[in-house]
């Protein structure tokens, strides 16, 4: 029989596993109110629960079998018999804020397209893996800090995905190691440069072509999204502008390197982030309150 978690102690394991996981992202800001610190830790553990049988079974079919049995936990919760301690906490959460249960059902949805996905043709398929990647992740956000409208969501897919984009590019020997190319198909074959030679580490003139086009592209969008950050509460336009800084970071060191990310990983300092958070601070400080919109 399983057993039965109750609300208190499903807040309590999601707590733990959000402040304690190897790769914790310090997904709870310290500046974001405390009263959501709590629905946070359960949406956190929601990502890091999927993202975990997806990736370290080693797998095809055993990590399509575990994130199908995710899925139906979820779908537990929405009729209100959870029984995992995740579900036990998030589905609190979800009925609080009126969260959309599609939300992290798309977010299973990418999980269960890297089992069986490695290539993408052109960046309409590789945006529209992190439409169900990366964007639900900044819808999440904005529903618990309140806001729900079509505008202030446009804005946070454009940085969202601009975020997932940024992680690729920086990210791209690792993910060869998971025989995963991101950088689209045809972008590679644009410039002449074939999948032999990437997957060789082989630095040249028609990857960097290549790598700035796809930098270049993934700015755009962070200027696309940056306003968000000023139709949001002061405390949230703060951690908002520091995800969107530092995906501009990593795109700067990107180029500083003169795009060989074939080399080494481009990566932001701990020095660097304290100044990224100072400049986001004095931003905000003299920046005017932004209106409330459910």
């Amino acid at each position: 029989m399983e057993r039965a978690w109750s609300p208190e102690e499903s807040r309590a394991y999601t707590r733990w596993l959000a402040t304690h996981h190897y790769e914790n992202f310090h997904v709870v800001s310290l500046l974001l109110p405390k009263r959501l610190h709590q629905d946070f830790y359960n949406v956190y553990s929601f990502c890091r629960w999927a993202d975990d049988l997806g990736d370290e079974t080693g797998d095809t079919a055993e990590g399509l079998r575990l994130l199908a049995w995710w899925r139906s936990e979820l779908q537990a919760m929405c009729t209100g018999q959870a029984r995992h301690p995740v579900f036990v906490a998030l589905g609190a959460t979800v009925r609080q804020f009126s969260l959309p249960a599609t939300l992290f059902e798309d977010l299973i949805s990418a999980f269960e397209q890297d089992q069986t996905v490695t290539r993408y043709r052109n960046f309409d398929e590789l945006s529209q893996y992190c439409r169900y990647s990366a964007n639900p992740v900044g819808r999440l956000v904005l529903g618990l800090c309140g806001y729900r409208d079509s505008e202030r969501q446009a804005l946070s897919d454009a940085t969202c995905t601009a975020l997932q984009l940024a992680n690729f590019w920086q990210d791209v020997t690792v993910d060869l190691e998971k025989d995963r190319v991101y950088l689209p198909l045809d972008l590679l074959e644009a410039h002449g440069y074939p999948l032999e030679a990437l997957f060789a580490r082989q630095f040249d003139g028609r990857f960097r072509a290549a790598m700035q086009e796809a930098v270049n592209l993934t700015r755009d969008l962070f200027l696309q999204g940056l306003p968000l950050a000023d139709s949001v509460d002061r405390r949230l336009a703060i951690d908002l502008e520091l995800f969107s800084r530092g995906g501009l970071r990593v795109l700067e060191k990107i180029e500083r390197q003169d795009y060989d990310v074939l080399r080494s990983r481009p990566a932001i300092s701990k020095v660097e982030r304290v100044g990224l958070l100072l400049g986001a601070l004095t931003r905000r400080a003299f920046s005017r309150p932004a209106s409330r919109a459910a």
